[in-house]
């Protein structure tokens, strides 16, 4: 029987072409295998012995400009200087905050009141002050509930439960809850008073009292007794007249129980059963228990000199 050749060419193609079939599928899974090997396989980190690193720390960065920016933050690495006071920063940006310091410039104001800030990124800032006018109070004691504004002042709270002050002064027996406050409390031992009046020159051991202080040249009393309507350069000077309208007094003496509305008056007090005299008078060494008896000594011995000055003048002219 013969064959019929149109018929025998068909089947020939027919079975390359399902042999190609074949190859093309055997390829596809030895490519797919291949892959799963090569992503089975470990990752080469990326080498760090070519990577900028600190001298000082040893943290290594992935750019330069990284490298640069973090070898500011070391305790030598401050090349922005304040021009007015010395003080170093590692960003020109604190500095250019810094700046408004010695500015007075606040450039941040509230929309809801007449205050400003100097900047919305500090402690004490337009974000935190806008909270006295929603009444947001973030941050939760979890022992007696109480809600704070400031986290400082919730820090502060929840330390009042705990009775803890881990910085000591090593000069005398005080501790205080933060760096900053010792820091500061040591300026009393050390007699430095970092914060400069620029109008008269006179120093300040805070920036607080260099504010008030400022008050004095502007004739600003923005603090008003809502009792009586009269005003202070100083919140303090409020508080304590306060006092006067409520007969608050919260200051007692240990010794003999009489009670004052302001602890320097209290401390003043008990120098009477001490003996204690603190206020030395530079001229003739005398001694007293109060600075205000000091002062008043200062008074009376610059009026004997200014009358004995124009005595002398007087027989010389004579």
């Amino acid at each position: 029987m013969s064959r019929d050749p149109e018929s025998q060419s068909v089947k020939e193609e027919a079975g390359e072409f399902r042999l190609c079939q074949d190859e093309e599928k055997l390829l596809v899974k030895q490519e797919i295998e291949t892959t799963k090997e090569e992503e089975s396989k470990p990752k080469k980190k990326r080498c760090k012995k070519n990577l900028p690193s600190c001298e000082t720390c040893g943290q290594t960065f992935t750019q330069l400009r990284y490298l640069t920016a973090h070898l500011r933050t070391h305790k030598d690495g401050k090349p922005f200087q304040c021009a007015t006071c010395g003080k170093g920063f590692n960003k020109q940006n604190n500095l250019t905050v810094h700046m408004r310091i010695h500015t007075g410039e606040k450039p941040y104001p509230c929309e809801l009141c007449d205050k400003s800030f100097r900047t919305t990124s500090q402690r004490y800032d337009l974000n935190v002050h806008m909270r006295t006018h929603t009444g947001e109070k973030p941050f939760s004691c979890h022992i007696c509930g109480e809600r704070f504004i400031r986290k400082i002042t919730f820090n502060f709270h929840v330390r009042a439960h705990t009775k803890g002050k881990p910085f000591a002064c090593e000069v005398c027996d005080s501790s205080f809850n933060y760096s900053y406050d010792l820091a500061r409390h040591m300026r009393i031992h050390t007699g430095e008073k970092p914060f400069p009046c620029l109008t008269c020159g006179k120093t300040f051991r805070e920036r607080g009292s260099l504010n008030g202080h400022i008050r004095i040249h502007t004739g600003e009393k923005p603090h008003v007794c809502i009792d009586c309507g009269k005003s202070f350069a100083r919140k303090h000077n409020l508080t304590i007249h306060t006092r006067t309208h409520t007969g608050e007094k919260p200051y007692s003496c240990d010794i003999c129980g009489r009670s004052f509305t302001d602890n320097t008056i209290l401390l003043n007090h008990v120098r009477t059963h001490s003996g204690e005299k603190s206020f030395s008078c530079p001229y003739c060494g005398k001694s007293f228990t109060k600075k205000y008896t000091l002062t008043k000594h200062l008074i009376f011995l610059q009026t004997i000199f200014v009358f004995s000055f124009l005595k002398s003048k007087n027989r010389i002219n004579a």
